[in-house]
């Protein structure tokens, strides 16, 4: 195995100091960020073709680059039906949700729940936004740490601290521009890592024709597994019903994705952004799937997590990348690169997000009489204030299991009854305040039920289906085997001795399906007690609804749509929305962009 040369150093550090300065160039640029709309919204002046890409590479954080390919290697290829899925979630992002945001002119997706319902709704949908948000970066800033420590001998805690001052510093600089253009330079930079993998791996392997032969012997080829059972953690149905559910919680109503797309200059930018970032998740996917299928062929016989050369699954790409790449100066600086483009991405993101957030929901609304100014100076106190919150968060992801799992339960709990209360909102004429707000709590309570109940009792292997691994060709003495071996025959089956009669059933169903049960409970709950509560003698606004004309102005080439928007904005019964929380850049899951390519030709003509 090779260790870190100079070159590599070298690479690295100039992603970071690329990344840093694109931020000071937006913070002078144009006069600054002289108010919190062109620090939160870009000024609203953005093209689909820069923010398709940033929804990209925040969608690729680290969990991507480190987690997937380690999911295909030991699950296998099942994981490629996400394709389906991600052509689904931009689906019903672009048509059902944008829309309505859009006409809106919006700044935060939460103010949409003081216009439709009360204001205290909007604060619910805001808490539970800081948490979910806070929660996640924590594990996107821990997962390439764990890649540089693993890789280098970097100290973990060190990578873990310069993550998020990296982040802080440009995010706070440049509001949402540097944060969509960094996140430009990024994807760049993520998909020569992944490229650099594959093309040496295929070199090695002689031809992917192996690669693809020794994947279909060892059972990781297992794309159609049509099996209904929710419990079984990955088949056709949970992928394409429960993932949808997942990411459109992320891309259609989560703030700090949203945010990106409401920021550019007209709505049909907008609807091409998602459209074209389709495209991107498409080929992350195949990147991601065809380094899993290579870290296969090349440790078929000789497995680097049950040999313990690793301590983790995240791991075994870096372990890779030393591997294969040790003779190229650099070229492992810049994998270990492109994991941290992901994560800078994701993280600066999520920091403008919440600060965002904050003011504009919790500060603004309450302090009316503060000035533009000290607007901005606040928002830049409060990305500071994130920065440290996620550090500290940080800290807790490096006692959590898997961290692609984790990662998506945690927005699969929260993000589920998120998109239940907006779903109830925009397509239930009749829904109310009261309803929602049961609906809410009630669909919260029960995925945070099972979510919590299955990392504390985790599936069985019946269920989660893990593929045979060996370590047949490895160079260790019969010692080192039999150690192995032991500890995995111990950890199998003692939990089942104490399993409770739930853990087998409800707290075994697949992770993918938390949103998907959060989602329905919260919509189900919410028009029986709307119903209940005299929801039909309400009068809604239109405009807070999906109408059958958002969906026909696809086929009209309107140039209407912003100067709409403003007067919307200037007929509100009150103005506190004018420039309301656009959570400058979530990104960290955005796993979800897909569409139909003929909408987007037809969106075109």
């Amino acid at each position: 195995m090779g260790h870190f040369t100079v070159w590599d150093y070298v690479v690295f550090a100039a992603v970071l100091l690329v990344s840093a300065i694109i931020g000071v160039y937006y913070a002078f640029v144009g006069g600054g960020q002289k108010t919190s709309k062109d620090f939160l919204m870009g000024g609203r002046s953005m093209s689909a073709l820069p923010v398709a890409l940033s929804l990209t590479a925040s969608f690729m954080s680290a969990v991507t680059v480190l987690g997937t390919p380690a999911e295909i290697y030991h699950y296998g290829a099942i994981f490629c039906i996400f394709a389906i899925t991600y052509g689904l979630v931009v689906l019903c992002s672009a048509e059902i949700f944008l829309p309505v945001f859009y006409k809106l002119g919006i700044t935060s997706t939460y103010e949409y729940l003081e216009l439709r319902f009360n204001k205290y709704l909007r604060l619910c949908g805001t808490v539970l936004f800081i948490v979910q948000t806070t929660l996640y970066t924590g594990i996107v800033i821990y997962a390439p740490a764990l890649a540089l420590n693993q890789v280098t001998g970097f100290d973990l805690w060190g990578a873990v601290v310069a993550t998020g001052v990296v982040c802080t510093f440009y995010c706070t600089l440049g509001g949402l521009k540097a944060v969509v253009w960094t996140d430009v330079f990024q994807v760049g930079i993520m998909v020569a890592g992944f490229s650099s993998v594959i093309i040496r791996a295929v070199v090695v392997q002689e031809g992917i024709g192996r690669i693809v032969n020794d994947s279909y012997y060892g059972g990781r080829l297992n794309f159609w597994d049509f099996n209904p059972n929710p419990l079984q953690r990955h088949t056709f149905w949970t992928i394409v019903i429960g993932g949808t559910f997942t990411w459109t919680g992320i891309y259609g109503v989560n703030q700090s994705q949203v945010q990106r797309y409401i920021a550019c200059k007209s709505r049909f930018h907008a609807k091409m952004s998602l459209y074209i970032n389709l495209v991107g998740l498409w080929a992350i996917l195949a990147c991601a799937v065809l380094c899993g299928l290579s870290l296969y062929s090349i440790y078929k016989d000789c497995d680097p997590w049950t040999a313990k050369q690793v301590s983790a699954l995240d791991q075994l790409m870096p372990y890779l990348v030393l591997d294969i790449l040790h003779d190229f100066p650099g070229v492992p600086g810049l994998f270990v690169a492109s994991a941290y483009s992901g994560t800078l991405s994701t993280v600066s993101s999520s920091i403008n997000a919440l600060a965002a957030v904050t003011v504009e929901d919790l500060i603004r609304p309450y302090f009316r009489s503060l000035s533009e100014k000290k607007l901005s100076r606040i928002s830049m106190g409060m990305s500071l204030f994130y920065g440290g919150v996620c550090i500290a968060m940080a800290a807790l992801a490096s006692l959590m299991g898997a961290l692609l799992q984790a990662a998506l339960s945690i927005f699969g709990m929260v993000g589920g009854p998120l998109l239940g209360l907006f779903a109830l909102g925009i397509l239930c004429s009749f829904a109310n305040g009261t309803g929602a707000f049961v609906g809410l709590v009630s669909g919260f309570f029960i995925s945070l039920w099972v979510g919590i109940g299955s990392q504390v009792y985790p599936p069985l292997p019946e269920r989660t289906k893990p593929l045979y691994l060996s370590t047949a060709g490895c160079n260790i003495s019969s010692g080192n085997l039999t150690s192995t071996e032991n500890p995995l025959t111990t950890v199998f089956n003692t939990p089942t001795a104490e399993r409770p009669a739930l853990a087998d059933n409800w707290y075994s169903l697949s992770y993918l399906y938390f949103s998907t049960l959060g989602t329905l409970i919260t919509v189900v709950v919410g028009i029986i007690i709307s119903l209940l509560t005299g929801g039909l003698k309400q009068n809604t606004d239109r405009k807070f609804l999906l109408t059958k004309e958002d969906f026909l102005s696809n086929f009209s080439r309107s140039k209407s749509e912003t100067p709409e928007k403003v007067e919307v904005l200037n007929g509100k019964p009150f103005t506190v929305a004018a420039e309301g929380t656009d959570n400058p850049a979530f990104s960290p899951i955005e796993m979800d962009v897909a569409s139909n390519k003929n909408k987007v030709n037809g969106l075109h003509i």
